[in-house]
């Protein structure tokens, strides 16, 4: 393999995907930019420092998942602001019934791709709107605008829901209801801050805890069944 050849290749494993959703916003910050540095020069570089982190936000990096049916993957990448037992928002259709509650805040520094935490059939997708608090409050559960997910599984339902904050005002859904998903598989983003819940239910055993970072895909935040610690564990590329 020729030296250039194995530079680009290096550089190529470095990229990381850009999600087609942004775009237009790239575009319309590069134009604007542009447009308006012609008449004073501050402002396009103002405007391009802005188009790299919106660039920098819209990122879609692959995630290595491990492969266990009885663990519960994290939604979202971002800081475990609560971890509570409470009941579902009654728009899940979930019923009354305590479940526990593991709520993720994602900064507009965080990956906004949000994963399926869980293997299984998407049940319901219910969209709700509602108004924009600031997401790390515990009212945006039920105030806030959001899109639930049902998850069918062998251990029951879960629930799982995407919040909109105070600056994000734009949640965007890939999947439909009926499909099939393999735990970490993308669902969805939310634009520029915000925050993800799950309900799980009381059986299961919470493995992180509030103030943690967490990594969508791949971290560990709960699990139906003690496997012991050492235990083997495979991955997938998602």
């Amino acid at each position: 393999m020729s030296a250039g050849r194995s530079v680009f290749l290096s550089l190529r494993t470095m990229l990381v995907p850009i999600r087609s959703e942004g775009f237009p916003f790239i575009a319309a910050v590069l134009f604007a930019a542009l447009f308006l540095g012609w008449f004073w020069q501050p402002v396009l570089w103002v405007g391009l420092i802005l188009a790299g982190w919106c660039t920098y936000f819209f990122r879609d990096p692959k995630r290595y998942t491990p492969i266990d049916k009885d663990l519960v993957v994290s939604p979202a990448d971002g800081r475990v602001a609560k971890v509570s037992l409470g009941v579902a928002p009654k728009e899940l259709g979930l019923g009354e019934q305590t479940r526990r509650r593991v709520s993720i805040f994602m900064n507009v520094f965080d990956c906004h791709v949000n994963r399926t935490p869980v293997s299984g059939k998407i049940a319901r997708i219910v969209y709700t709107p509602g108004k924009f608090f600031n997401a790390e409050l515990d009212k945006a559960s039920e105030a806030n605008e959001r899109n639930g997910f049902i998850i069918d599984t062998e251990r029951g339902p879960i629930g799982m829901v995407q919040i909109a904050g105070l600056i994000a005002r734009r949640i965007v859904t890939f999947r439909k209801e009926g499909e099939e998903l393999l735990a970490g598989d993308r669902v969805g983003l939310i634009r520029f801050g915000s925050r993800v819940d799950l309900y799980l239910p009381v059986s299961a055993t919470i493995l992180v805890a509030e103030g943690q970072r967490a990594v969508a895909g791949e971290t560990a935040v709960a699990h139906f069944e003690d496997k012991g610690v050492g235990s083997e564990r495979r991955v997938r590329v998602s």
